[in-house]
């Protein structure tokens, strides 16, 4: 009886032992595999379209409200919760589910117009649980994990999101582009462009 109870406790020993092995690789195999690049979509600029442009002019408070309410309406993964802030920087925050636990994700950025009007946002922190990982991995962990539209590329490699706003499908083919965006004075504008077939001229 007492060897067969050494025995069960043996298997059970390697067992977790192997388990613990099979986590740990996994780990080091996450940590040192390649990272893929990711290459933004070619830049296109509103300004070849024909029509009229008008500026509009928003705050970090209505921000919040758009994008977060645009969040909302993209399909996600059950275990995957996540928002957007705008104060001094961007804010992406939310939680991923690991290893049956809840791990919670921050990553903050720095939002940069680009001369097309598009947006870079260039990764200026990020953290995963108590997880020390490199940022490209973290930021890689959560491009795995996060489904986003076509005119959004997330960059673990050179640790940004390119946000082509200009490439946007709205209903009524308006056009979209970013003219500045200056979160610590809180001065942000968009140009909105009207094509003249969408008002039949």
């Amino acid at each position: 009886m007492e060897e067969k109870k050494l025995t069960n406790w043996r298997k059970l020993f390697i067992t977790l032992l192997a388990v613990n092995a099979v986590l740990i690789f996994g780990v080091i195999l996450f940590i040192f595999w390649p990272v893929p690049g990711e290459t933004p979509p070619d830049k296109q600029f509103i300004e070849d379209d024909a029509g009229a442009e008008f500026t509009i002019r928003s705050s970090k408070e209505n921000l919040n409200e758009l994008v977060n309410a645009y969040l909302d309406k993209l399909p996600k993964q059950e275990n995957i919760q996540y928002a957007v802030k705008f104060d001094e920087e961007v804010h992406l925050m939310g939680s991923v589910e690991a290893f049956s636990q809840e791990v919670p994700v921050n990553i903050t950025f720095e939002p940069i117009v680009q001369e097309n009007g598009d947006i870079l946002l260039q990764s200026t922190g990020m953290s995963l649980g108590l997880l020390r990982l490199p940022q490209d991995r973290i930021l890689q962990y959560v491009n795995s994990r996060i489904r986003t539209p076509e005119w959004i590329t997330i960059s673990p490699k050179d640790e940004s999101i390119y946000i082509a706003v200009t490439q946007m499908n709205l209903r009524s083919n308006f056009r979209v582009k970013a003219q500045q965006i200056n979160l610590e004075d809180d001065n942000i504008s968009f140009r909105i462009k009207v094509p003249n077939k969408t008002l039949g001229l």
